[in-house]
């Protein structure tokens, strides 16, 4: 069994899986409060399926991009029941997962998942119908003629948090379609989960940092005597 955890965006999630399928989850897409919410969850998830932390085979994080701050709390997480419980840590890309979260309609369907990274940046990786990487993780910005060549021989699913701020650029092209409203969910882990676990793909769990892909740059301080 693999407990995942996903924090990379607004969205605070944790699932329990067995063999790829899922358990228990438990899950607020609400927004930001990944440290209040994060062992509520593990606790409701590991009750509802009746087990204990020893029952586990590993934990799972999602390793980003996303939030600084919601990476952060949920690799520390992960990485101190990974220290309490001796089990091992797998880290799962959170776009990877994400593309798991929706089934596009075709043989030439594009899925596209976006985060957002502020302004009109987004950072986004491209999957194929089969959920293999086409295009490599990266941080772009979107505008109308984003996916031009792309679109000629394919329908293109945009979904995340990142696409629906893009929505109104793709409002009247019918080779692209924008779920709207859809949350990152530790469920969509499962597959990757559980494809590393049986693979004894692991991460160090004393060394593995977050996949922030861009440096943190803090803001300019605004209280007064600070700036």
């Amino acid at each position: 069994m693999i407990l995942c955890l996903e924090t990379a965006t607004p969205s605070c999630s944790v699932a329990l899986v067995h063999n790829g399928e899922v358990l228990a989850c438990e899950e607020d897409p609400k927004g930001q409060n990944h440290s209040e919410k994060i062992t509520l969850f593990i606790d409701s998830v590991m009750k509802k399926a009746g087990i204990s932390y020893n029952d586990l085979d590993a934990v799972a994080v999602s390793m980003g991009p996303g939030s600084y701050t919601g990476l952060r709390i949920g690799v520390s997480t992960a990485k101190g029941l990974c220290y309490a419980v001796s089990k091992p840590l797998i880290a799962v890309e959170t776009l990877h997962a994400m593309a798991y979260g929706v089934e596009p309609h075709g043989r030439a369907a594009l899925r596209v998942p976006m985060i957002d990274a502020r302004r009109m940046e987004v950072y986004a990786a491209i999957f194929d119908e089969n959920v293999n990487k086409i295009k490599d993780t990266e941080a772009v910005i979107i505008d109308g003629n984003s996916f031009a060549d792309l679109k000629k021989d394919h329908h293109i699913y945009l979904f995340g948090d990142g696409a629906d701020k893009c929505a109104e650029l793709f409002a009247n092209d019918d080779k692209i379609t924008v779920i709207k409203e859809f949350h990152c969910s530790a469920k969509y882990m499962n597959v990757i989960a559980q494809r590393k676990l049986d693979a004894n793909d692991f991460v160090d769990v004393a060394y593995f940092e977050p996949f922030y892909l861009k440096d943190f740059v803090p803001g300019t301080p605004t209280v007064k005597g600070l700036r």
